[in-house]
């Protein structure tokens, strides 16, 4: 008995098993099939606005004087005196004596041509009374025809003249020699570097120091050709002042951690356009750079900083102002219209950078355009708002 349940058991097992499998699938529930349903991409929207905008152009360079000298001495001799301004980095004013040679060889020279001159005024006395004791005898003579002028001793009383005349000459030499032994500065400045200091010889023509002017500052500021049409000036390169002076520029530079400005005008340009960058250099002038005499915890536009440059170009109405990234290619955006359909527009570009562009023309008030990046776009196809700016710039920094 046992042995037939232990043959029985086995095949009883494997057929409930193959029953109960074949009541699970009978009972398993039907799977219904859906349609995937395709959603559009989701996109960022700008409504376009229209308004008035003034374009700038953007430089940098580095400031000089306007006016920079090497100072020399007219006169030779051992230099025996130093203004304390006279230093690199010192300033003076107009006038001040930056340094002094010896004079004594001039004050010797000047008391011998004091002797000279009175000698020849001597001379010239004695010669004008022999000519008029001359003149006296000849007349006495009852001479009828013209006399002499030997007899009349007019070439002596000329060259007595002469000589007096010259005497006072090199008096005068002499004396501006004396003065010339006070080197003074001929504008209000600064020391850029000297060459010479106390006790050391100097001789004409040697220079003694690099000075510069203070009245002034120039920032050579090159921009590409292309962006000339962005200011509101024609350059004309034959005209003496080829770009207006009412051309506001405004220098900033970050000094001792803090980003300080300057207001200048653009006063000139070079003669030259650069044959290998295609750049045309304008000229930026700020007046008193240093701002000596004034309590200001800005510091002074010195020469060498390194400045950026923003120039204030011409106003340009009905322009719309969007992000880079909904440019696509380089003049084309993609309007969206009232069925949320995407569609390709040529626009006309005016300025653009890293950040943003001006359009001038090829957008309407009221349009939307797409700013999100899209792998791939189809002309009409459908689109889903994620949102909308209601103009071009209030959270962005518009475009300069």
């Amino acid at each position: 008995m046992n042995k037939k349940i232990k043959i029985i058991l086995p095949f009883l097992i494997i057929f409930l098993g193959i029953v109960g499998a074949m009541i699970m699938i009978r009972s398993r529930p039907k799977i219904e099939q859906k349609d995937i349903a395709f959603l559009p991409p989701l996109v960022r929207l700008q409504r376009i606005e229209l308004k008035s905008h003034q374009l700038t152009v953007k430089s940098q360079g580095t400031v000089s004087p306007r006016t920079e000298s090497e100072l020399v001495s007219q006169v030779k001799g051992e230099v025996i005196a130093v203004s304390p301004q006279f230093a690199a980095g010192g300033f003076f004013r107009k006038g001040d004596m930056l340094l002094a040679i010896d004079p004594r060889d001039y004050e010797f020279a000047i008391a011998l041509l004091k002797d000279e001159v009175a000698q020849s005024k001597l001379r010239l006395a004695q010669e004008q009374g022999e000519a008029r004791i001359a003149r006296e005898e000849w007349e006495k003579l009852g001479g009828s025809e013209e006399a002499n002028p030997l007899v009349l001793r007019e070439p002596q009383l000329a060259q007595a003249k002469a000589a007096v005349e010259a005497a006072e000459a090199a008096l005068s030499q002499a004396n501006l020699n004396l003065e010339r032994t006070k080197i003074k500065a001929p504008y209000d400045g600064r020391v850029r570097s000297k060459n010479v200091d106390l006790g050391e010889y100097v001789s004409p023509g040697v220079p003694l120091a690099t000075i510069y002017a203070v009245d002034f500052a120039e920032v050579r500021l090159p921009i590409p050709d292309d962006e000339m049409a962005y200011l509101d000036c024609c350059i004309d390169f034959r005209s003496q002042n080829p770009a207006p002076p009412n051309l506001d520029v405004d220098l900033s530079a970050n000094y001792g951690g803090r980003t300080h400005h300057w207001s200048g005008h653009i006063i000139r340009a070079e003669g030259e356009i650069d044959a290998l960058s295609r750049m045309v250099t304008l000229v930026a002038r700020v007046k008193d750079p240093y701002g000596r005499g004034t309590v200001s915890d800005r510091p002074p536009l010195a020469v060498g900083l390194f400045v950026e440059a923003e120039i204030q170009g011409r106003r340009v109405d009905n322009v719309a102002i969007i992000p880079r990234s909904a440019l696509r290619g380089t003049d084309r955006v993609l309007v969206i219209d009232a069925d949320s359909r995407i569609h390709f527009r040529t626009v006309e570009v005016l300025k653009k950078d890293s950040e943003h562009v001006i359009i001038s023309s090829g957008l309407t008030a009221g349009e939307k355009i797409c700013l999100s990046p899209l792998e791939m776009v189809v002309e009409g196809m459908s689109i889903r708002e994620m949102n909308e700016s209601n103009t071009a710039g209030q959270s962005q920094t518009e475009i300069n």
